[in-house]
């Protein structure tokens, strides 16, 4: 992990640098991405089934009923209560913020409506192959089923002709019906262009690695896509003198072990807290699974910082816009409402990121790559499309039609105001 001090010279310099690489590396996919979207959009499920083979050893992309239900009768029951739990947690928490529809009359009794409409199809893609995330099946399809989404689509990559029995579960608790053994750029260009198998979405939500990301913003503009980049996963952590440094390590190293382009992040404004860190680093990362992935990530992405001042820890946190930050400090309730770019924020040494990736309710899906500064985590409002409704009446057209004739000829938009001028001689004959 780098070591950045605020007080040197080139501090700044050197954390824009290292935000910038990462992004860079992010970028830098675009170019095979491109490739495999056009050779999908163009050649169909013959391609699709090409790339499951290169890079999931998958020739399978529909699973079958038959093994579907198998797999999730071959579930843990613990597991299946866990996501059962997990479901009604964020389920609850989402029910609530759905919006009121907006009715408005004026004195002209020109009427506006404002209204909130299901968008009609969805896939959620859900990270796979290798690892099973059967919570992000529920926060991207949860918040879909309280807006009232009519078809929902599941995309995870399958692994030899297999998918995850967790995963399964947690979509059939959503019903999802349609289920596609497929990943990375080609599944999200099937989804979006349509394939002989496969019919094309509306919109396409949920969390990925670069690749993922990258295809999702080629296609933007033909399908939709959250408006966020959601993925590489990322987290910052302030911390102090009363921190637990096992605790903190462990965070860390709960975030790197996603994807080595994970970026880790501690900031302190106590240098011996920084050291017992490091070393709690050095020793968890031999005990868990993933090691190789996350020490990567840590190598290359991981930073650690001592900075001195609050006001100092406030303006870089809003700088780096993380996805998850943890204020795991004593006195956080003195910057909390300070920082204005961060997708979601643990408040106290008991909120843990990790508990958010699961059941506490709130959403797991959330902005990464800076996206924090001007866009917000999944919510219920991410499946909505807004319609305005206009009713004018002939006193409203009568009063208000003369100062819109001004503007649109000032704008030299003559059949604008042309338009107005003939209903209103049509009106007052």
């Amino acid at each position: 992990m780098k070591v950045l001090f605020s007080k040197n010279k080139n501090f700044d310099k050197t954390l824009d640098s290292l935000l910038f690489e990462r992004r860079k590396k992010i970028i830098s996919d675009k170019v095979s991405v491109t490739k495999i979207i056009n050779d999908v959009k163009n050649n169909g499920d013959k391609a699709l089934i090409k790339y499951e083979k290169k890079f999931n050893k998958n020739n399978k992309i529909i699973p079958s009923l038959k093994q579907i239900n198998r797999l999730i009768n071959s579930l843990d029951p613990k597991v299946k209560k866990a996501i059962d739990i997990a479901y009604n947690r964020i389920y609850k928490f989402h029910s609530l913020q759905k919006f009121k529809n907006i009715s408005y009359t004026d004195k002209f009794k020109n009427k506006l409506d404002y209204k909130y409409l299901p968008i009609d199809s969805v896939a959620i893609y859900v990270p796979g192959s290798t690892a099973s995330y059967p919570s992000s099946v529920l926060m991207n399809a949860i918040p879909a089923i309280v807006a009232g989404v009519k078809r929902l689509v599941m995309i995870n990559p399958g692994y030899k002709g297999s998918q995850n029995p967790a995963v399964l579960y947690a979509a059939k608790k959503c019903r999802i019906k349609e289920i596609y053994s497929i990943g990375g750029p080609s599944a999200i260009a099937a989804v979006s262009y349509g394939t002989k198998k496969i019919k094309k979405v509306d919109k396409i939500v949920g969390p990925g690695n670069s690749y993922v990301a990258a295809a999702k913003k080629e296609v933007f503009g033909d399908v939709g896509i959250e408006g966020m980049t959601a993925g590489p996963s990322e987290i910052t952590i302030v911390c102090d003198k009363y921190s637990n440094p096992e605790w903190v390590a462990s965070d860390l190293i709960g975030q790197a072990e996603h994807d080595p382009l994970a970026q880790c992040i501690l900031i302190s404004k106590d240098k011996n807290l920084i050291n017992k860190v490091q070393l709690e680093i050095a020793k968890q990362l031999r005990s868990i699974p993933r090691e190789s992935i996350a020490r990567k990530s840590l190598n290359d992405n991981g930073i650690l910082m001592y900075v001195s001042k609050d006001n100092e820890i406030i303006k870089i946190v809003n700088k780096i816009a993380p996805e998850h930050l943890e204020l795991n400090i004593k006195n956080y309730k003195s910057i909390v409402s300070k920082i204005k770019n961060s997708g979601s924020i643990c408040l106290g040494k008991y909120a843990v990121m990790a508990m958010t990736d699961y059941n506490i309710g709130s959403n797991h899906i959330l902005p990464t790559n800076g996206s924090a500064k001007y866009s917000s985590g999944i919510s219920v409002n991410e499946f909505f499309k807004r319609i305005s409704y206009i009713n004018i009446s002939k006193k409203g057209i009568e009063s208000l039609g003369p100062s819109v004739i001004t503007l649109a000829n000032y704008e030299g938009l003559k059949g604008h105001a042309q338009s107005i001028i003939k209903r209103i001689k049509i009106r007052s004959k």
